[in-house]
């Protein structure tokens, strides 16, 4: 039993075949899914998906690429939205300096609001960092985001970086198809090095798909590879680390087993 704890399965890549991604899912014992909106397109799918399938919960949220266009309609609307049941989180939300279509000020400002807007609805964090590590954690103390808690998604920083984001913030680390990568010495590190009880596995399907699967649409079914790479690094079975992500991910987003 896996929970893929972010994926974005509101994506138009899966227009075609989104029956069949989710059965080979279920078929491999992904039990449960968190699919990440971060526009409006991908928010309004992620709460359609959510009502349709009873293993789905959303995490919404407004991405920085696009912080430039976020409003305080669209806070309104996603703080609403936040009060359905099975919305478990806020985001993704954070700092990309890879790409310029949003200012570092806007992204900035943008970060610091959806972080007020999880404390108003007491909701956990999913964050998205991209070549801006430390004006991240910066804000993240500035704001006190230990009060709700959260994750860094996708997590390459250093076992060093990833100290910081649990010590000091109560933060999970998240691995993806990255730690499966032959050349990814720092991601099998942060594998090894993070406490066992603050890790969690995604895919982020349909992007970073796993070893052999690297350049391929992602999906969920392949966090499975994700779990079995950290149980080799670790030196521990494949079921302890299906079993202690699932106990975590159930601890952070407030969900039954």
């Amino acid at each position: 039993m896996l929970i893929d704890t972010h994926v974005h399965l509101n994506d138009e890549q899966y227009d075609e075949d989104l029956e069949e991604v989710i059965d080979r899912a279920r078929e491999a014992r992904v039990d449960r899914m968190f699919v990440v909106g971060f526009d409006t397109p991908t928010i309004e799918r992620a709460m359609k998906l959510i009502d349709q399938y009873d293993f789905l919960y959303a995490i919404i949220g407004w991405h920085p690429v696009d912080a430039i266009d976020y409003t305080e309609e669209c806070e309104q609307w996603i703080e609403e939205l936040s009060k359905h049941p099975k919305v478990i989180g806020i985001g993704e939300m954070g700092l990309d300096y890879h790409w310029d279509k949003s200012p570092k000020d806007i992204q900035k400002e943008v970060f610091r609001k959806q972080i007020a807007l999880a404390k108003r609805v007491n909701l956990p964090i999913v964050i998205h960092n991209r070549e801006a590590t430390q004006d991240c954690i910066d804000i993240l103390m500035e704001e006190h985001a230990e009060e709700v808690g959260g994750i860094m998604h996708s997590f390459s920083g250093s076992p060093e970086i990833a100290d910081v984001v649990i010590n000091k913030l109560g933060f999970y680390i998240s691995l993806g198809g990255p730690v499966t990568f032959k050349n990814a010495k720092q991601p099998k590190e942060v594998a090894k090095h993070v406490p066992l009880d603050r890790l969690l596995v995604e895919t982020d399907a349909p992007y970073l798909s796993p070893h052999p699967y690297r350049g391929k649409r992602n999906e969920p079914m392949r966090v499975t590879l994700v779990a079995e790479q950290i149980a080799e690094l670790r030196g521990i079975s494949y079921e302890e680390v299906a079993e202690q992500t699932t106990e975590n991910a159930e601890r952070l987003f407030n969900l039954k087993k």
